[in-house]
C-alpha cells in the first residue's frame, strides 16, 4: 500500500490527509452533537437528522443568493447570518416535529425509527418540490477562498480552517449548555428520573421540546458548514446519517467527550485509507474495525458511570 513513496512523500500525504480528516471530523462532530443530544439524552432514533442538516444547507444557499442579489457589498459576511437562520429554521422545525410526532412515541424506539424514517422521505420530497432535484452550490466569500502554504508540499484550505474553528466554538457552547447551564441540569434531571423531575417543578414536556429543537438546530449549523466543502441536494443528508449514528454509538450514546473522540478516530482513519484505497473499501475497513471494537466494548469508548 505504501510502496513507491519516499518517507518525505508519505509525511506530506499523511499531513494533507490528516487535515482533510479534520474537515470531515468537523462535519461529523456538528452532525453527531445534535444526534447525541437527541439519541443519547432522549433515546429517540431520529432517522430524519440528515434532512434537518440539509434544511440548514438550503437556508445558507438562500441567504447567499439574497446577499448576492440585493446586498452585494455585505456578501463577505453573509455566512454568519446564514448560520443563525439555519439554526433557527432547523430548530423550529424540530420543535414542531417533536410536538406533532415525537412526544407521542417516547420509550418506543422502533416506532420513532420508523416514524422519523418516513419523515425523512417526506422532507426529501418537499426539498425536491421547493428547491428542485438538482444539487446546488453556495458561493464562498473571497476571504474563504484559497489555501495557506505550511510547507512547499503541504497546503491547507482556508474554508476548512473556518469549519474547524466553527466546530470548536459550537462544541464549547453545547458543552456549556449541557453541563453548566440551568437548562442542562434540567435535561439531565429529566433523563435520570422524569417523574421526580416533574415533581420538583420541571416542565418535562418543554425540556423535551427544547432539547429536540437544540439537537436539530445544531444539525442546521452542520448544514451551513457542509456548504463550504460540498454541494447540497435533497438526499445529501442520507450520505452522512449512517456515519453519524456510528460516531454516536462508538463514542458512547450520552457522552459529549466520547462523540468528539469517536468522530476524530473515524474521520482520520477514513481519510487516510481513502488515499491509498478506494472510498468504499475505506468505509468497509473503518466499519469492520468499529464493529469489532463495539463487540469488545458495547457501551462505546466513553460510557457514563451510574450508581446501581
Amino acid at each position: 500500500m505504501f510502496g513507491g513513496y519516499s518517507f518525505g512523500e508519505l509525511g506530506s500525504i499523511f499531513a494533507m490527509q490528516g487535515f482533510a480528516g479534520l474537515i470531515l471530523f468537523s462535519v461529523y462532530v456538528l452532525m453527531a452533537l445534535g444526534l447525541a443530544i437527541i439519541f443519547g439524552q432522549m433515546g429517540v432514533i431520529n432517522m430524519a437528522h440528515g434532512e434537518f442538516m440539509i434544511l440548514g444547507a438550503y437556508m445558507t444557499w438562500l441567504t447567499s443568493n439574497f446577499f448576492k442579489a440585493y446586498l452585494p457589498s455585505l456578501f463577505g459576511g453573509y455566512f454568519f447570518l446564514a448560520m443563525i437562520l439555519a439554526f433557527i429554521a432547523s430548530g423550529a422545525l424540530g420543535m414542531v416535529v417533536e410536538w406533532l410526532l415525537i412526544r407521542r412515541l417516547y420509550k418506543r424506539p422502533l416506532d420513532t425509527l420508523l416514524a422519523t424514517w418516513g419523515l425523512s422521505l417526506i422532507l426529501q420530497q418537499a426539498y425536491r418540490s421547493i428547491f428542485g432535484a438538482r444539487e446546488v452550490g453556495v458561493d464562498v466569500p473571497d476571504w474563504m477562498l484559497g489555501s495557506l502554504p505550511l510547507t512547499d508540499a503541504i497546503q491547507v484550505q482556508i474554508n476548512g480552517i473556518f469549519v474547524i474553528c466553527l466546530t470548536f466554538v459550537v462544541t464549547l457552547v453545547v458543552a456549556y449548555l449541557l453541563y453548566w447551564s440551568r437548562f442542562g441540569r434540567q435535561v439531565r434531571a429529566v433523563v435520570q428520573n422524569r417523574v421526580m423531575a416533574g415533581a420538583v417543578g420541571i416542565d418535562t414536556e418543554k425540556v423535551d421540546r427544547y432539547t429536540f429543537g437544540l439537537g436539530c438546530g445544531i444539525a442546521g449549523i452542520a448544514g451551513s458548514a457542509f456548504t463550504m466543502i460540498g454541494s447540497t441536494g435533497p438526499t445529501s443528508g442520507q450520505l452522512y446519517i449512517v456515519d453519524t449514528f456510528l460516531v454516536v454509538v462508538f463514542g458512547g450514546a450520552a457522552s459529549l467527550l466520547g462523540t468528539i473522540a469517536s468522530a476524530f478516530t473515524i474521520s482520520q482513519t477514513q481519510s487516510t485509507l481513502e488515499f491509498f484505497l478506494s472510498g468504499s473499501m475505506a468505509k468497509v475497513i473503518t466499519l469492520l474495525t468499529v464493529v469489532g471494537i463495539l463487540m469488545l466494548r458495547p457501551q462505546g469508548l466513553f460510557a457514563l458511570k451510574v450508581r446501581k
